[in-house]
């Protein structure tokens, strides 16, 4: 008798990018994974085209929903997730392209190493799709440094090779990531108070913490635009990737690798960065940079807390799930 293959819910996020969503969901459609199903959130995009989307895909697995409010990533995908009925979660760009088998792949090396509680496949450069060799924009991470609180994405800008073939890495990508629902229930949702950036980071140290370990399956692959959304440089991106970094330090730092990171911050990271908005009249990021360390300033003294969260629990299958 041949095996049922696990249910698989996918989850995407649509602001405002009608037609790289509908490209996603051709590849899901193209794609011969029997067992899944799709969930569509628009985060409350002003000029979506959203609304053609179930039009164009009257499908009884393909679910689109809307929320009322602009909820950021993780919220965006914690809102999907209410709907998602799938043994194994699939939480997927909506400017990302499926690969043939990318799907089975990452529920194969799930479902053979227990320890796992998250992967990943390789995400290739969609702009260049059909260069031969791919050119690469993930294969794994290294670990966050604690002094500067960055880390350094493996393979970014060369070609697949042989040597980008791992198995191990210190952090998913958010744009394509399968966790099992068990580990979710476990570890809780994807950390909300960050909006942007760093909160699959946060959320693999979550898991971690939960006892599991973070994977890249390597011959899985997803095809993935750059910066779509927000552009390489802008005052939105300057502002929420320097503001989630200081609180993923917050959040994540022994004291005195904290401190380490802060004597870091203030005689070097904020002189370079300020110097460099000036010195390139960029006015709009330097002021978007100060606002995102005072934000955190801020948010420090609010409460004897360390982190301002936005904690609650959503209720999935009957078990309440609480979002760290």
């Amino acid at each position: 008798m041949e095996k049922t293959l696990p249910f698989v819910s996918i989850i995407s996020i649509n602001y405002n990018q009608a037609q790289a969503t509908t490209e996603m969901l051709d590849s899901v459609v193209e794609n011969s994974y029997p067992n899944l199903e799709v969930i569509v959130v628009d985060n409350a995009s002003p000029n979506s085209g959203f609304e053609a989307l179930p039009k164009k895909y009257p499908l009884p697995n393909f679910k689109f929903v809307e929320s009322k409010t602009n909820l950021g990533f993780a919220g965006g995908n914690n809102f999907g997730f209410q709907y998602a009925k799938g043994e194994y979660i699939f939480y997927l760009n909506n400017d990302a392209i499926l690969t043939e088998g990318c799907i089975e792949l990452l529920v194969e090396r799930l479902q053979s190493n227990p320890k796992l509680g998250v992967v990943s496949p390789i995400m290739l450069d969609t702009k260049l799709k059909d260069s031969d060799p791919d050119i690469i924009q993930y294969a794994g991470t290294t670990p966050v440094s604690p002094i500067t609180g960055r880390n350094e994405t493996l393979g970014e800008g060369d070609e697949l090779s042989e040597k980008y073939i791992q198995s191990n890495t210190a952090y998913a990508h958010g744009g394509a990531m399968m966790v099992p629902r068990s580990v979710i229930e476990k570890a809780g949702l994807i950390p909300e108070m960050y909006f942007l950036f760093y909160e699959e980071l946060d959320w693999c140290e979550r898991i971690r913490e939960a006892g599991f370990e973070i994977g890249l399956v390597p011959e899985a692959r997803v095809y993935h635009y750059m910066s779509l959304s927000m552009g390489k440089e802008s005052p939105i991106k300057t502002y929420y990737i320097n503001r989630s970094r200081t609180l993923f330090m917050r959040r994540n730092s022994k004291r005195v690798q904290f401190l380490g990171f802060l004597f870091f911050m203030t005689f070097f990271t904020v002189p370079k960065n300020s110097l460099k908005f000036i010195l390139k009249r960029q006015w709009a990021n330097l002021r978007a940079y100060w606002n995102a360390i005072n934000w955190n300033i801020k948010d420090s003294f609010k409460t004897n807390q360390p982190v301002t969260s936005t904690s609650h629990s959503i209720s999935t299958n009957n078990k309440s799930v609480q979002i760290p």
